[in-house]
């Protein structure tokens, strides 16, 4: 169904339903601050000053006391969600045409959101308890709809209450008394139900489900990813499953059960996502023979969703077991009795989710049985209740079930309070009550998990049987004593018996999310799965199944690969019977987007198998459409591996998709760990006080090798993009005085300080796709985002490793451990080991080449460590379309030779580990991860639109790099570096020694970025003059126009009528500064100081150069002059207007004018704040780093937000 109707209102709905019974709660005097006292005068009480019905007494009592024991806020949301779902089910039964009287109680009789069509017609409805005589009153009064509307509306939930009693309350429940006011307006909450999801949407039961998910969205966000409450467990962990995955759970656990005994029946034919079984071996097949039991009663078939949400896997079960009833011959109308009686069950720890749970269970059997709501039915299921507030001792006296005391007697419970309670003690049935009551004190928060032993089965069974009769034929004393117990006797019952299917789409909550109880309660019940929610109840269904049974559940993926589940996933391999999977991945449910949910849905038998063969389908890649059409086109199925194929990898993993031949290999290979050294870095616990990227401070306090004193900042390995054999390695951390201050900083967690510095290979942690490591040179620390690999002996090379993990059989290796976004050492540490055949040295010397070919191509980008110079000037021609064709011809030469390597490793590895069946050795070129390869760049597989772009990159490249060169950062006449010290420190030396000599410097690290040229030594003119010096005078006006063409190929959009220089200009002016932070991620070097929106001024101001000087100079050398020329400007404007004969001329001018003038009145507010700031005259400590020494000057600067992520501060 389409679920945007109940998306938009369900959240909203939740809202307006909390605000309604609180505002009805304050009229009776009770709001969350205090709670009036109530005085009972004759047939009134009055509470406050305002008079109420005398009836209104008891309810209130009742509600004041639920406020004492669960807090305002729980009960409001509780009446809130009960009303809720009451009206939905209404709403639903009476699309449906299932309330008795046939009439419309919330709609008009079209389905619109009119007048009620039970007010319309109330004059010919019969309802159980509904005073005619009053209705008619009402009716005829004509002023009274309102108090009408609501004797109908209640008359019609008690009516419905002896049917669904868990959904719609008693007369005079206290929930009544915070029913809204004006359900008759065109406002009110019904309205708005009935207005805001359409009649057809009310067609299938499935909206029951989706109502409920997102009416708890909301609430899910606000907890989700923290310590979560018990109270708030349900909306944490909640989670509607598509029907598709509920249909292949359902059909291959309860109609498989079926299928076995009865392989002829005709219900294969009825269920699209049963999978047929493998091809087994005869061994097998005699062991599947003697676990098949000859015959099956339907009656006796019992299914358990002990997470059972809305109901969804159980409504899905009750039409596979129809069809079984049917199959059989019983009679149509008694199979829903049946079925809800003796086949279903379910439990939930949100009473939300088992009212609708019950509801569309009734629906269903409504929908084949006229008369279900008639025949007294109690459901099996539940909310889990809590019995930390029961108090057993007088329940126990109130039963009476020794018959110690006459029927109808006060039982002497007020005359022996100090009862000897020794002769309860005594009864067996006394003892099972205390047991049962001890486990359920908790019960909101353990749920499902809490063990009832199956040994107390039938006493607990023969107990409720007789609670039972004493709720219906007991004295008063009786009755209310076993209305008391038997939710927790009911509960009890269920957990205890064995189950012949346990389905479930369980909850999902790592350890992080668990309270205290819950996360103590999983490690002492269940250690071998207690790092997740999900998992515990993977583990604990098993313990509700009879030996034949089938566990089926749609969980996380991790629990297949993680080593923190390989307990859990030895026992299952060894112990269990694997029968199919369906291996989802992402996106499997639409409404979670994103890689970070991953599932798989699958079919487990309780009986051992380890020989058997499961069936798998990789459902992986794409939508939740694509999955569930692949699914049913049985598309992607592998079933050639056994159970006890995956027990001979190390770890276990449930690696289904590779080859019997490669884990066989790789099964009989010493694990990478002994050989070689795994190693997690720091973690600093405050990246921002810790880390810098390395061009944020001074080359004088960085050091670029091994520790040494003096030196406050070392480069760090922070992991990164995907990219192979070399880089990302631009991050520098604290380490002054061996890491002092971090290591004395709280949370902060130093690692395996003895590999720090030492050559290796790294990795980064987070990510997924294929495996990517780099070469790391001596020098660096490592964090915790890029653990690292060191060789512990001289015959374990590192350039054959990374060939190894950086091919084909690399990746391979790493889905089959852990196809996951975190890739952590120990997994990689389990790795197979490499294995050393004769062409080792060759293989090391292409690894070696790969990494120089990487290196070289890392540091062409001038924001990397160790950037030279700018590949294009490198070639020194006289025209930049040549150097870029030649530019292009090395990088095409390089990309190749890269290739040739990569398949020439990847082959190599590809036969010795046995993988040809599992991957190709034939390296996809948009997998080589080269800056220089635009494939991969720019992720196209069109190479005439990838070179536009390329070219259009490599201009915006020579334009950064003119920068750099004007503002002294690099030079003409030196390779790499030039300066990047501190407060301009010493430039003049340089200088003066003539570091600058072929293009000068600019003198004081401020150029100009105007619209227009107002000063000959602005940004604009500065390239002009580097291209002239670079490529020479002759062909000047050529390249210049290459350079526009190019930029407009891709960084501008192209400008009809412009020149060269106008294009330039324009780029400069509007798009360099934001290819400037994205090129620097965000920690600029070259600071825009701008006056605005008007852009009146804007200049770059080179950090490095920056000092206490740099603003009064900005304003004496560039912005004071400016405004006289602006002024001067304007006038030479005006003069021209009045000269004009033209009228289209004077428009321009009038329009250029007033444009002028806002930037006139731009410039002299930016000069009175940067005089306030010069006059400040502010110093930068390059150590504080970029992010918070740009934020020093309030809104002078241009993107303070994106680079310090707050606004700025604003002079008043």
């Amino acid at each position: 169904m389409n679920t945007n109707n109940v998306k938009k209102y369900a959240p909203k709905a939740r809202k307006a339903f909390i605000e309604a019974m609180s505002k009805q709660a304050a009229k009776y005097g009770i709001t969350k601050k205090k709670i009036e006292p109530a005085e009972q005068k004759g047939d009134l009480v009055l509470i406050g000053d305002r008079p109420f019905p005398a009836l209104v007494i008891k309810p209130r009592e009742r509600l004041v006391k639920r406020i004492e024991q669960q807090g305002f806020d729980q009960v409001m949301e509780h009446v809130a969600y009960s009303w809720f779902n009451r009206l939905c089910a209404i709403r639903y039964m009476e699309r449906k045409g299932f309330l008795d009287h046939g009439r419309r109680v919330l709609s008009a009789a079209d389905g619109s959101a009119g007048v009620p069509q039970i007010l319309e017609e109330c004059l010919d409805v019969e309802l159980p308890g509904l005073d005619q005589a009053k209705v008619r009153e009402l009716k005829l009064d004509g002023t009274k709809d309102e108090e009408l509307y609501r004797e109908l509306l209640l008359a019609q939930c008690h009516a419905l209450h002896q049917a669904m009693p868990f959904l719609f309350e008693a007369v005079a429940d206290e929930s009544e008394l915070l029913l809204p006011e004006n359900l008759t307006k065109t406002d009110s909450l019904i309205r708005d139900l009935v207005a805001s999801v359409p009649d057809e949407d009310w067609e299938h039961i499935e909206i029951i489900g989706w109502l409920y998910q997102f009416y708890i969205s909301e609430k899910k966000d606000q907890v989700i990813g923290k310590v979560v409450k018990s109270e708030d467990i349900p909306a944490a962990t909640q989670l509607f499953t598509p029907n598709w995955i509920v249909q292949y759970l359902v059909q291959n656990s309860v109609g498989r059960q079926w299928l076995q005994t009865y392989p002829d029946s005709p219900l294969r034919e009825k269920m699209p996502y049963y999978i047929e079984p493998a091809e087994q071996t005869p061994e097998v097949q005699t062991q599947l023979a003697e676990i098949t039991p000859s015959e099956i009663a339907p009656e006796t078939i019992q299914i358990l969703d002990p997470a059972a949400g809305s109901g969804h896997i159980i409504v899905e079960a009750y039409k596979v077991l129809k069809a079984i009833y049917e199959e059989r011959g019983y009679r149509a109308r008694d199979i829903p009795q049946l079925i809800l009686e003796n086949n279903l069950f379910g439990l939930d720890i949100d009473d939300r989710a088992g009212q609708l749970a019950g509801f569309a269970l009734m629906m269903l059997a409504r929908e084949d049985d006229r008369r279900i709501f008639s025949r007294n039915i109690r459901l099996n299921v539940l909310s889990l209740q809590e019995s930390s507030n029961v108090n057993l001792p007088p329940l126990w006296k109130s039963l009476n079930l020794t018959g110690e005391w006459q029927s109808g007697t006060s039982q002497g419970l007020f005359e022996e309070e100090q009862h000897d309670l020794s002769s309860f003690a005594a009864d067996s049935r006394y003892q099972l009550l205390q047991r049962t009551l001890e486990r359920f004190k908790h019960a909101k928060t353990f749920g499902s998990l809490i063990d009832v032993p199956h040994e107390d089965y039938e006493g607990l069974k023969e107990l409720f049987v007789t609670l039972c009769e004493l709720e219906r034929d007991g004295d008063s004393m009786q009755k209310a004593a076993a209305t008391q117990l038997i939710p927790y006797v009911h509960q009890a019952v269920i957990l205890a018996q064995k189950y012949d299917a346990v389905v479930a789409n369980p909850p999902y909550m790592g350890s992080k999310g668990m309270n205290t109880d819950l996360k103590e309660f999983a490690k002492r019940e269940y250690p071998n799965s207690k790092s997740d929610l999900f998992a515990i109840f993977m583990e604990r269904a098993f313990k509700l199944l009879n030996q034949k049974g089938f566990n089926a559940q749609v969980n996380m993926q991790s629990w297949m690969f993680l080593s923190s589940f390989e307990l859990l996933r030895k026992s299952i391999l060894e112990d269990r019977m694997l029968i199919t999977m369906a291996h989802l991945g992402s996106r499997a449910f639409s409404q979670i987007g994103g890689e970070v949910v991953q599932t798989t849905a699958w079919i487990i038998g309780c009986v051992g198998c380890s020989n058997y063969k499961p069936t798998f389908y990789r459902l992986v890649a794409g939508d939740e459409e694509s999955k569930k059409s692949a699914l049913l086109s049985r598309n992607n199925n592998y079933s050639e591996i056994s159970q006890n194929d995956f027990l001979k990898i190390n770890g276990q993993p449930i690696a289904y998709w590779v080859s019997k031949q490669f884990l066989t290999k790789v099964g009989s290979l010493r694990v990478l760990g002994k050989d070689y050294e795994v190693k997690s870095g720091l973690s600093s616990a405050d990246n921002d006080r810790f880390i810098r990227l390395w061009h944020e401070v001074s080359v004088d306090s960085t050091s670029r090798g091994e520790y040494k004193e003096g030196f406050k900042w070392y480069g760090c390995n922070k992991g990164g993009e995907y990219r192979r054999w070399f880089g990302n390695n631009n991050y520098v951390v604290n380490w002054e005085a061996s890491g002092r201050e971090l290591k004395d900083f709280k949370n902060a967690y130093v690692r395996n300080e003895e590999w720090y510095f030492k050559e290796g290979v790294t990795w980064t942690m987070i990510g997924g796709g294929d495996l990517s490591v780099r070469y790391t040179p001596p020098g660096f620390i490592f964090d915790f985002a890029s653990p690292s690999i060191f060789s512990i002996s001289s015959e374990n090379n590192i350039y054959y490793l990374m060939a190894y993990l950086n091919s084909p059989v690399g990746t391979l290796v790493s889905g089959l451990l852990n196809p996951t976004l975190n890739l952590s050492p120990g997994v990689l540490a389990a790795f197979p080991t490499t294995i050393k055949e004769k062409e080792y040295d060759e293989i090391s010397s292409r690894a070696k080449r790969l990494v120089d070919i990487y290196r070289n191509d890392f540091e062409s980008m001038e924001e990397n460590v160790g950037f030279s110079k700018n590949e294009i000037i490198n070639y020194k021609s006289s025209s930049i379309r040549n150097d870029f064709n030649f530019y292009l011809e090395r990088s095409e030469e390089l990309l190749t030779e890269t290739v040739e390597h990569e398949n020439y490793i990847a082959k190599y590895f590809t036969e010795i580990y046995d993988a040809g069946e599992d991957v190709s050795f034939e390296i996809e070129r948009k997998k080589i991860s080269l800056y220089c390869n635009p494939f991969y760049r720019y992720g196209v597989d069109d190479i005439n639109r990838a070179r536009d772009v390329q070219r259009s990159d490599l201009i915006v490249e020579i334009i950064s790099y003119s920068i750099g060169c004007t503002m002294g950062r690099f030079s003409l006449d030196r390779t790499g570096m030039v300066y990047a010290r501190s407060g301009g420190l010493c430039f003049s030396e340089l200088v003066s020694e003539g570091a600058y000599k072929t293009y000068p410097a600019d003198d004081d690290g401020i150029i100009p970025l105007t619209d227009q040229e107002w000063f000959p030594d602005d940004a604009t003119n500065r390239f002009r003059e580097f291209v002239r010096v670079v490529w020479g005078e002759e062909r000047l006006h050529e390249n210049l126009d290459f350079v526009a063409e190019s930029l407009c190929l891709h960084a501008i959009k192209p400008k009809k009528s412009e020149s060269a220089m106008d294009t330039i200009r324009r780029y400069l002016s509007t798009q360099f500064y934001k290819d400037h932070l994205k090129t620097y991620k965000k920690r600029p070097i070259y600071w825009l100081f701008s006056s605005g929106k008007q852009k009146a001024f804007e200049c770059l101001v080179y950090l490095h150069r920056y000092n206490e000087g740099t603003l009064a100079r900005m304003r004496t050398e560039y912005v004071i002059p400016l405004t006289a020329k602006m002024a001067a400007y304007a006038q030479k404007l005006e003069n021209d207007k009045e000269a004009s004969g033209s009228a289209a001329e004077v428009k321009r001018l009038e329009k250029e004018i007033a444009q002028l003038h806002k930037q006139q009145a731009e410039l002299s507010e930016f000069d009175e704040k940067l005089r306030h700031y010069a006059d400040q005259r502010i110093s930068l400590d390059l150590d504080d780093g970029v992010k918070v020494n740009y934020g020093r000057f309030g809104d002078l600067l241009a993107d303070v937000k994106s680079v310090t992520g707050q606004a700025p501060e604003v002079l008043s």
